[in-house]
Order: structure tokens, then sequence, then C-alpha cells
């Protein structure tokens, strides 16, 4: 006997079968959308676990000008010589650099990304490739970074750096790059990371030896820290008011670069004595 095809039971299995369809494409929708929206941001900690704030010291008494630590950040970071003549032509890209002496000062003054509390250059950002982690860490994906420029622009310290041209290395051998880090591509703004490698593989060591990660394994860190033979950068947590950081950051000497900004830098300055 043939079935009526406009029948109540035919209907409602037409009905379910349309449904299951449509709820199976949703959830492939919803997994291609996870797909391109890429590494979801790091999870924020519970609220048992102590929020850290991560942060760096420069004591300009201490500092010898040597530059050590631009070499060092050049090296760690995996970033390319710019080369005499395309250093002629733009700004060759320095995560850590020097500022020239102020007004009234002999002394140059080193200057990495400030990591600011309040960061405009997040802010501006069309697409996300910058923001804040958990931990206070100005960072960027360069993957996702469309080359607008607008966080250069919003930054007031000029703390970041467009990748004009392809990386070149001397000889043009790349195996003396640090595996730890990826090389950017051109046309990519880029910056200090504050070494955010070392510190994920820190803790990670932390957590498989089930130990707190202490302030000493803290201090030099970062290779500019751990590059500084006179000791005058001391990275750390600003949250824990033990911390060397935090103690050297309420000194009667710390200052900030530009607070007028309003931007409130996690890199704070012990002014000269002398």
């Amino acid at each position: 006997m043939k079935r009526d095809p406009f029948d109540d039971d035919t209907r409602d299995s037409r009905r379910k079968l349309l449904a299951a369809l449509a709820a199976s494409a949703a959830g492939a929708m919803v997994g291609c959308a996870r797909a391109v929206a890429g590494p979801s941001a790091p999870p924020v900690p519970a609220p048992s676990e102590p929020r850290r704030k991560w942060g760096l010291v420069i004591d300009l008494d201490r500092c010898a000008r040597c530059a050590g630590c631009v070499v060092a950040c050049q090296q760690e970071n995996n970033v390319a010589p710019a080369g005499a003549k395309a250093a002629a032509r733009t700004r060759p890209i320095h995560w850590m650099d020097f500022l020239p002496p102020a007004s009234g000062s002999l002394a140059a003054t080193p200057i990495p990304c400030m990591h600011c509390e309040d960061p405009p250059c997040v802010k501006v950002c069309p697409v996300g490739a910058t923001y804040q982690t958990a931990e206070g860490i100005t960072a960027q994906i360069w993957e996702r970074c469309i080359g607008c420029r607008y966080c250069i622009v919003a930054c007031p310290y000029s703390r970041r750096y467009f990748n004009w041209s392809k990386p070149i290395w001397p000889g043009d051998d790349p195996s003396s790059l640090n595996p730890d880090v990826a090389p950017r591509p051109r046309g990519v703004v880029e910056k200090c990371t504050l070494c955010h490698h070392r510190i994920r593989a820190a803790l990670e060591r932390a957590r498989l030896d089930e130990e707190p990660l202490s302030d000493e394994a803290l201090r030099r860190l970062p290779a500019c820290a751990q590059s500084c033979p006179a000791q005058a950068i001391t990275f750390g947590d600003l949250a824990d008011p033990a911390s060397e950081v935090a103690r050297l950051a309420a000194s009667p000497r710390a200052m900030r670069l530009l607070p007028e900004a309003g931007t409130r830098p996690k890199v704070i300055y012990l002014r000269e004595s002398k």
C-alpha cells in the first residue's frame, strides 16, 4: 500500500529528519568558527590561585649603558639585524632599546615595552592581534596582525616596530635561531614580550616539580635581565609584596615614564641618585 506523502506520520518523520540535519550543520559551523578563531585566550586563574602581575624594575644608578641587554634581546627573540642600508632607510627593530639622554642627563635610558596596565595599543587593534594576558603581559599574535599599525600610533612610548622587510640572517643561515620563539614574517608589528616563552617554561618546570616558583628564579629570567653585568634589571611579580621587584618598585627613587599618559606602566625605573 502506497503511503500518502501528506499524512501526519510522514510529516512528523520529515520534521525529525530536518531537525537532525539542522543540528548537525550547526555543530559543524561552530567547529569551523572555533578553528578559524585560533587559540583561545589564556585561562583566567581560579579564585584560589594568586593572580600574578609581571613587571620589570630598571636601576639607572646600576646601568652601565653597555647595551648588553639590547644584544641579548635580539639574539633571544630572533630579531634579524637590519644591515647598514636598511638602517639608513628605515627604523631598525630593537625590542629593547635606549632613549637618548634627556635634558640635564648625561646618560641614555634602556627602554623595553612598558607592558602598561591600561595599554592603549590593545584598545585600537581591530583584529585582536595584541591583547593583555591574565598576568599583565601585553602580548602579540603575529599571525593575526594585519599590519594596519594603529597600535604603533597609539603607543605613547614608541615601543612597537613594523617589519617592513623579510628577515634576513647573516649567511642566510637560520640554524642559530632560538627554536622557542617564532620568527616574524614581513608586514607585521612586533615588540617585547618580557620573554614570555621563558616565563611559560619556568612555570611548567615548577608545576612538574610540584614546587612554587621562587622569586630568586624569576629575578634574572628575561634575557635582558640575565645578560646585565651590573644586575640593573630585575624581573618578578609586582603583585607579590615579598618579591624583590615589588620591594624595588616601592622605593622612593621609583618612577614611571609619562605618568600623565595614564597607562600605568609595569616597567619601573629607579632614579639616578648621583
